[in-house]
């Protein structure tokens, strides 16, 4: 339940702090004192739209905090969640939790749970678990089929099941999505293929070798310069070993040279040294001029292999030019192409992969929806027979409301397990919240059929319904808070009471807060706040006084009008409630 609720500089309240008691809470006051600003201040507690215009002017930034107490029920039930996040150990005892909103004139504005700052869409999961807010729109949503579906499956418990359905929904969109991507590419499929395959041909077929580039052009070299590498050798050969004319070849002169060291060492042991070194000298020259001779031997001027090297390499350089810049880029392109020829081969194997994971997914759904649909027809017709019961106390005794379920036709949607009465044999319209299209029907005039409630129902007979059905799912609704806002909008005070009795009732299973005008409806409250304005210190307040009995006393009389007639009359409205109070108790003790 909301304990406390603290709201500061916000709109035209500057600082009010509350304490709620558990049953029903009734807020009262003239129009424009700040009953429905409280309501607001509570909307963006819970995570509603943040905006400068709250922040009373003058000031830096408006705060609203509220502590709510948590049974146990409910704190095992968020304690995942808030564990997740990090607001709570695992063995913590979770008995209250303090959330916080905060919104700067600037416009910048900040989340906190138990004092800790927290994404906006944290507060309002957890919002959305602790407090139900039903506002003056719900008149006007509650003509909406899709909000009809939801109440319906709230009351029906179906939103596990529904929420199952609509994963398998989320993973057959994505589904269809591939194979749209699939298909829509499949006719440039066969066309890529076809370019893939000339690619791998033109390199694979080309017989491309690593560094076969640089191997042709050192060869090439040696073929273009066939004549002026044999005449260097010729002539460097000539010298070591031939001479020239009169001149002894050079392997001569070193061995006369030899001779003479040897001579000369036997004299002077000196130059023995450099006997040893002429002598590898001589060596050494022998295997340069070895190597010459052979080198003469092997040299061949080839024009018919110079021109097979010049085709080949102007062949490399254009597929390194068209797929390059190097060989093994050339490699690489061919591997990759062979890759995504494989990849465009197979997907048409994909393209039926995908379409029988459609087809599965399709009869999961179908499978679902129909479990999903016969929940909420089972519930649709509990949901008639007690709403009818409290359309009944509403003096709607005459009203009759049935919920009218539809399935459309499409070849592209689910096949059905059963068919309620349509065709077993079509497939029907689907989405994420199943096969029903849901509509509430009701008539307030014996004989007439039913008419969907958008277009039957005034506004009392819309509050009404409203109120009836909120008081039936309220039964069924975990949610430990329920605020109604001028829910009494279009109800005359004849009602008032017995609009007061079912609030009262509900107020036994969760916590209530109702913002009234009506005295009969305001005189059930367990707990009764007057909102007023004043003016301080030249500006408007709100203030917010707890009542006690001679309070609320005053403020009933206020409401009904003036003179002791009005005090005769609160006094009468308190004493019916407590003796509808008392006789509830007594049903209960029985």
């Amino acid at each position: 339940m909301l304990l406390e609720l603290t709201v500061e500089n916000f709109a035209i309240i500057d600082r009010v702090h509350l304490r709620f008691q558990p049953g029903l809470n009734v807020l009262t006051g003239e129009t424009g004192a700040g009953k429905s600003i409280l309501v607001d201040a509570l909307g963006l507690l819970l995570g509603g739209r943040a905006l400068s215009e709250y922040v009373r002017a003058g000031s830096r930034m408006a705060r609203v905090e509220g502590l709510f107490q948590l049974d146990e029920r409910l704190a095992e039930k968020m304690r995942p969640l808030l564990e997740e996040h990090g607001l709570v150990e695992l063995d913590e005892p979770l008995e209250a939790l303090i959330l916080t909103r905060e919104i700067r004139a600037q416009g910048a504005n900040v989340c906190r749970v138990n004092g800790r700052a927290v994404p906006l869409r944290l507060l309002q999961e957890l919002g959305t678990r602790l407090v139900d807010v039903h506002g003056q729109g719900e008149h006007l949503s509650l003509r909406r089929p899709r909000v009809q579906l939801d109440l319906l499956d709230r009351y029906a418990g179906t939103q596990e099941l529904r929420a199952q359905l609509a994963a398998r929904v989320g993973e057959l969109r994505k589904v269809r999505a591939a194979i749209r991507k699939l298909s829509t590419d499949r006719s440039g499929l066969a066309d890529r293929a076809e370019r893939l395959r000339f690619v791998i041909q033109e390199i694979e077929g080309a017989g491309v070798q690593p560094g076969e580039d640089e191997a042709l052009q050192e060869e090439r070299r040696l073929l273009a310069n066939a004549e002026r590498l044999a005449e260097l050798a010729r002539e460097a050969y000539a010298l070591l070993y031939e001479g020239d004319g009169d001149q002894m070849a050079a392997l001569d002169q070193l061995g006369e040279v030899f001779r003479l060291l040897q001579q000369l060492s036997k004299l002077d042991g000196r130059a023995q040294p450099h006997a040893a070194s002429v002598e590898q000298a001589i060596a050494l020259l022998e295997d340069v001029a070895r190597f010459l001779g052979a080198y003469l031997e092997e040299i061949e001027y080839d024009p018919v292999r110079l021109q097979e090297i010049e085709r080949r390499l102007d062949l490399l350089f254009r597929l390194k030019r068209k797929y390059g810049p190097t060989l093994d880029d050339v490699l690489e392109t061919a591997a990759r192409a062979r890759v995504e020829l494989e990849r465009t081969i197979r997907a048409e194997e994909r393209l039926k992969q995908l379409r029988a994971l459609e087809e599965r997914l399709l009869c999961q759904i179908g499978e679902l929806g129909t479990e999903l649909s016969a929940a909420r027809r089972q519930a649709a017709e509990r949901l008639s027979a007690a709403l009818m019961r409290e359309l009944a106390d509403l003096r709607l005794e005459h009203a009759r409301f049935t919920v009218a379920f539809a399935w459309q036709p499409d070849s592209n949607g689910v096949p059905v397990t059963e068919a309620f009465g349509e065709d077993p044999s079509a497939r029907y319209a689907f989405d994420a919240t199943g096969l029903d299209r849901v509509e509430f029907l009701v008539t307030t005039n014996p004989g007439e059929p039913p008419k969907p409630l958008a277009r039957v129902a005034s506004g009392g007979e819309m509050a009404r319904f409203m109120l009836a059905l909120k008081t039936v799912l309220g039964e069924a609704d975990e949610t430990p808070v329920l605020i109604f806002d001028e829910v009494d909008t279009g109800i005359g005070g004849r009602l008032g009471a017995t609009v007061g009795h079912k609030l009262h009732s509900l107020g036994r299973q969760h916590q209530v807060l109702c913002v009234t005008h009506l005295p009969q409806l305001a005189a059930f409250g367990d707990a009764h706040f007057r909102v007023y304005k004043l003016v301080v210190e030249g500006r408007t307040v709100t203030r917010v006084e707890h009542l006690d009995e001679e309070g609320r006393l005053r403020e009933l009389a206020g409401m009904l009008g003036t003179g002791e007639s009005a005090w005769e009359a609160a006094r009468e409205l308190r004493r019916q409630a407590g003796e509808l109070e008392a006789e509830e108790k007594g049903v209960q003790i029985k």
